[in-house]
């Protein structure tokens, strides 16, 4: 036994005594704090998320608007289709999760067993596609491609198929009225993804994961006016996913309609004589490269020179904006987008660049005029013309001897531009300017060049005026790789000829020689434009000298019709040129086609009661034939048409452009009789589409959707338009009906 008294322990035993009891009271008064803060500090809060926790939401998607032409004629709408849905929730209830019914389901829509039951699944970070990414609570579609002898089979038996629905629903359709494709123009949808979810979340109208959202075109310029909407109903669930009530319901609102000033005849009639054009030039020999012209690509605008408004856009090679309805499969999304297909998703009206060619010399002759160079004057139309130690020639070595340029012009002789820009280099300073006028540079600005002429479609491409500010930049960007290959050629005595170029590029790349100069006068070298750009000028050429802003955009309307919003025309500025000079311009123009590059193509054109101005354009491109150019104007339209590897501007595309007019003005065979009651469009259409009380947009008498509505366009010009009853006397239909339940037919 030890020897030490009780009385030595007490000291120590009391302090640890102390101690744990003032740690027990500490933790009593933590946990009592953080109860009254959770119950009762807080517990509302806390309350409110547990509510929540317990709704689940089961959204009804909007009917999206319709984008329709300037008279009514749908371009993108909606269409009726039997869609199969399943219900998961309905499924979970089930002894086998719902696998025997879905076997069974996949064995009736003709579908692998596999995939149906793929598509049901829920989206995850390890779930590879197909899945489903909405709501658990929300119909699952499994196919919208059923037969009506499918869905009777699986209505008519509910009780073989518990949880599984088949109905109607509205999805998108682009129906080609009268063959007009207007890919491009209308663009596509797609699911919306997280990210978009995320940022959508702070505006009025935020996205819901079952959205779906405009890709491209005008689906993606008024997607927030199209969309609408959706609908979500809010149901009571219990801790096992149960629902066990109706807790709110919200309806859907149906999206605007936009009406266009794409007119859906022009629009087919441009695209036939694009085609044709092309199909035309892969026939024709090219004596440079001693094969048929490849024509690749294309493209071609038609616009009313007085508002900007486009009339009809056409882009080559196209495709089917179908192909994108309730998924684009990966087999088609490869051969959109395969090399081989030369990217039809690309807009080329707007996203095609090349350099000009000869159509540019319009820009040219305002810059000579602005630059003090005599409007009246004559000026030497040589074969070639000699710079330093490099030879420009004009096209085929022609020679006109002494000009006016309005000659120069109508003949398009280079070399009368060659000499007036390179004496303006030489005025500049050379290749050591100081305070150079650049009245060629200057001018093109002047014009919209080099920018955005901000049309209503997405991802619109600014072009390229080559000047110094560029040639600066360009150095700065490429100047290590010029001298890289600099210095690997060192003792390269015969350079090819881009390495040759390379190494000069590397010791003064930012220097604009002369014989940059000299290129872009004549639409050359280094600039590029877009056919929109270039129907913009010539439209301003047309109207006597304002730029518009171009639109495709006309009006949006309400879904019941009571609420219009005109989209007006926009002044975006003023061509640099005088009256004077304009009607200079309009009388050089009006050459080319009765005594110029185009007499050929518009032979007994019906000058006097159509005045019909032109320039044609033959653009070189290192590597490949030459890039065909037409920009055409009357006093209503401008019409371009571009086909890259197609030859000449007028041999390219003068004929198609010509039927385009034809078949718009009402041009008979022979030329020699115009009936405007048989054209297309004689004037520009201002007026909206009449709107009904029921807020549907009236459509023409004689348009039936899903009727042979192809034109024929006649070898000589004019056209015969497709026929049917009048829509009045139609019976709606079941698809109708539901498709246009907030309207009626008019």
């Amino acid at each position: 036994m030890s020897n030490i008294p009780e009385t030595g322990r007490t000291p120590r035993v009391t302090i640890r005594l102390v101690i744990l009891q003032i740690l027990t009271l500490s933790l009593l008064l933590t946990l009592g704090g953080r109860l009254w803060y959770l119950q009762i500090r807080n517990g509302q809060e806390y309350d409110q998320e547990a509510a929540s926790n317990q709704i689940q939401q089961v959204v009804t998607p909007a009917v999206r608007g319709s984008i329709l032409d300037d008279r009514g004629v749908p371009l993108a709408d909606n269409e009726t289709r039997l869609v199969v849905s399943a219900n998961r929730t309905d499924l979970l209830k089930q002894s086998d999760d719902g696998k025997a019914v879905l076997t069974q389901l996949a064995d009736v829509l003709g579908m692998k067993a596999q995939d149906v039951l793929d598509k049901v699944r829920l989206c995850d970070a390890q779930t590879p596609q197909p899945c489903w990414n909405g709501s658990p609570y929300q119909p699952i579609p499994i196919t919208d491609k059923a037969t009506t002898q499918q869905a009777l089979q699986i209505m008519e038996r509910r009780e073989d198929f518990p949880g599984i629905t088949a109905e109607p629903t509205a999805v998108r359709r682009y129906p080609s009225p009268y063959n007009a494709n207007t890919a491009q123009v209308l663009g596509y949808l797609s699911p919306v993804t997280d990210a978009e979810l995320t940022a959508s979340q702070n505006s009025a109208n935020p996205l819901l994961r079952s959205d779906q959202i405009g890709r491209s075109g005008l689906e993606s310029t008024y997607d927030t006016q199209l969309r609408g909407k959706a609908g979500v109903t809010n149901y009571q669930v219990d801790n096992l996913g149960r629902v066990i009530g109706k807790q709110s319901d919200t309806p859907a609102t149906p999206g605007d309609d936009l009406i266009t000033s794409i007119d859906a005849k022009v629009q087919a009639v441009t695209e036939q004589q694009l085609n044709a054009a092309m199909q035309d030039a892969r026939k024709t020999y090219d004596p440079v490269t001693h094969e048929n012209y490849k024509a690749d690509s294309g493209a071609a605008v038609v616009m009313d020179n007085n508002t900007g408004q486009i009339i009809a856009m056409a882009s080559a090679p196209t495709y089917d904006p179908n192909e994108w309805v309730g998924g684009i499969s990966a087999a088609d999304y490869k051969k959109l987008t395969a090399t081989s297909s030369n990217y039809p998703l690309l807009n080329r009206a707007i996203q095609g660049q090349s350099a000009p060619g000869s159509t540019f010399k319009v820009v040219s002759t305002s810059a000579a005029v602005n630059a003090g160079y005599d409007i009246n004057g004559k000026y030497p139309c040589t074969s070639s013309m000699t710079i330093g130690n490099q030879v420009f020639k004009n096209f085929e070595n022609e020679s006109f001897g002494s000009i006016s340029l309005e000659r120069a012009l109508e003949v398009s002789c280079d070399t009368v531009f060659y000499g007036i820009s390179y004496n303006e280099w030489k005025k500049d300073g050379g290749t050591s300017p100081k305070n150079p006028n650049d009245w060629f540079y200057k001018t093109a600005h002047q014009f919209g060049l080099g920018a955005k002429t901000g049309i209503d479609l997405p991802g619109e491409v600014t072009g390229r005026v080559p000047d110094r500010q560029w040639k600066q930049s360009y150095y700065d960007a490429n100047k290590d790789y010029w001298c890289k290959v600099k210095a690997a050629n060192k003792n390269n005595t015969n350079p090819d000829l881009a390495t040759a170029i390379a190494i000069e590029n590397c010791t003064d790349g930012y220097v604009l020689r002369a014989g940059d100069s000299v290129n872009y006068a004549i639409g050359q070298g280094d600039t590029l434009v877009t056919p929109i750009q270039m129907a913009t000028i010539y439209a301003a050429l047309g109207n006597g000298g304002t730029l518009y802003q171009p639109t495709i955009g006309k009006a949006v309307v309400s879904p019941d019709g009571k609420t219009v919003t005109p989209i007006a025309p926009t002044v975006s500025g003023k061509l640099p040129d005088s009256k004077n000079t304009l009607k200079y311009i309009n009388e050089a123009t009006a050459g080319v086609v009765t005594s110029g590059t185009a007499a050929w193509k518009f032979a007994n054109w019906p000058q006097d009661k159509i005045p019909l101005h032109a320039k044609t354009g033959t653009a070189e491109v290192t590597g490949k034939q030459t890039t065909s150019w037409l920009t055409t104007y009357t006093k209503d339209y401008t019409i371009i048409m571009t086909i890259s590897q197609a030859g000449t501007g007028s041999g390219g595309s003068g004929t198609a452009v010509r039927r385009i007019y034809e078949a718009m003005y009402g041009i008979q065979k022979d030329s020699t009789q115009i009936d405007p009651s048989k054209g297309i469009m004689p004037k520009p259409v201002t007026a909206l589409p009449k709107i009904a009380a029921d807020g549907s947009v009236a459509k023409p008498a004689s348009y039936v959707a899903g009727a042979s509505d192809s034109l024929l366009i006649y070898p000589g010009g004019g056209y015969t338009g497709g026929s049917g009853p009048a829509l009045a006397a139609l019976t709606p239909t079941l698809t109708e009906r539901l498709l246009y339940g907030r309207k009626s037919w008019t």
